[in-house]
């Protein structure tokens, strides 16, 4: 009697303090988001968060593969450049599309073929390297992958370069870009808009996948004890296998929309769209699939706003800076306290 007594007010009781710290760094990107409006205005706020939505994208499968095997994929960037090739030669070759797209509902069919082409293909991509270049490396020393992410991007590097050429190649514009609408007294492309909606739709489908399906539960189980959740029946070379396949298939994603969003593509996009993406896993706490998404909008908002206040020359260096202040004052990132929890 005495000790249901005791117990049942425990069950409903939570800690104010700890769930202030944990919807903290949600205040800090809220109020990060507010003084980038008020500086930059709405049209550029526009524009940063649509970077920040395809660096979102990117980082998601830094912070996926890392979460469930602790690697770093620096290949991840050349499979977001490789994805936006992938789009160009789907769109432009094969469909024949070089300009805006009127008609609606055809536009909406191209669109999403050439997100599904883009990504099972990319997500495929990622899975061969995976079976082939990291399967192999899993029990080698933590140097041997690394140096193995490093030579396939060179080798996607110059597999790109020698199809298209060294330099940048047009991409369709089959969202025109002229096409603009009025929101707060900006002129708004419709382009910004679906990039934007595109990436908020793939982050909620990523959630629902990893939290409500048999094999997100099953990613999840592996991340938090690979060994247990082999005994309890996981495959994990399948489960690390699908993480690749999602990972690289969401960089893939962002391939598509930065190609409609840019209008031109390179071999060398990859490095620099990868590292800052990695840096925005990196800020959000490396495998936390939430703070790879919020790490890529702060990298876009610190972008944007370098860029559009003048300093465009240090708009890197003030990415960058950014993290070196986040990891120096909450070295887990963002939201990194779960994994260091589980560590």
């Amino acid at each position: 009697m005495s000790s249901v007594a005791t117990s049942a007010p425990a069950a409903p009781s939570a800690n104010p303090i700890l769930a202030l710290r944990r919807a903290g760094p949600f205040f800090f990107v809220l109020a990060l988001a507010a003084l980038v409006y008020a500086l930059i205005g709405p049209q550029q706020f526009a524009n940063a968060l649509t970077i920040g939505a395809i660096y979102a994208l990117i980082a998601l499968g830094y912070t996926m593969v890392y979460g469930i095997i602790a690697l770093i994929n620096f290949a991840h960037g050349e499979i977001f450049m490789v994805g936006a090739f992938v789009s160009l030669f789907f769109l432009g070759e094969q469909l024949g599309q070089t300009g805006p797209v009127r008609d609606l509902p055809v536009l909406l069919v191209l669109v999403i073929a050439a997100f599904l082409v883009t990504m099972v293909v990319v997500g495929l991509l990622g899975v061969l390297i995976e079976r082939f270049a990291y399967r192999p490396l899993r029990n080698a020393p933590r140097l041997a992958p690394l140096i193995t992410a490093i030579g396939i991007s060179f080798i996607l590097q110059n597999v790109v370069q020698i199809i298209y050429g060294p330099s940048p190649v047009n991409t369709p514009q089959i969202i025109a870009p002229t096409e603009r609408f009025g929101l707060l007294g900006a002129s708004i492309g419709y382009v910004n808009l679906f990039v934007l909606a595109a990436a908020v739709v793939l982050m909620v489908l990523l959630q629902l996948f990893v939290n409500r399906t048999r094999l997100g539960r099953a990613m999840r189980s592996t991340a938090q004890d690979r060994e247990a959740a082999q005994l309890m029946g996981v495959d994990i070379n399948r489960t690390i296998a699908a993480t690749f396949f999602i990972g690289s298939a969401l960089a893939g994603a962002a391939g598509v929309v930065y190609g409609l969003y840019f209008g031109n593509i390179s071999f060398v996009i990859g490095f620099q769209a990868g590292l800052k993406a990695f840096t925005a896993a990196v800020l959000g706490g490396i495998g936390n699939i939430t703070g790879a998404a919020l790490g890529g909008f702060i990298i876009g908002f610190v972008e944007v706003t370098a860029a559009a206040t003048g300093y465009f020359v240090w708009a890197q260096a003030l990415v960058f800076t950014t993290l070196i202040l986040v990891l120096v004052f909450r070295p887990a990132g963002l939201l990194g306290q779960q994994l260091g929890e589980r560590a």
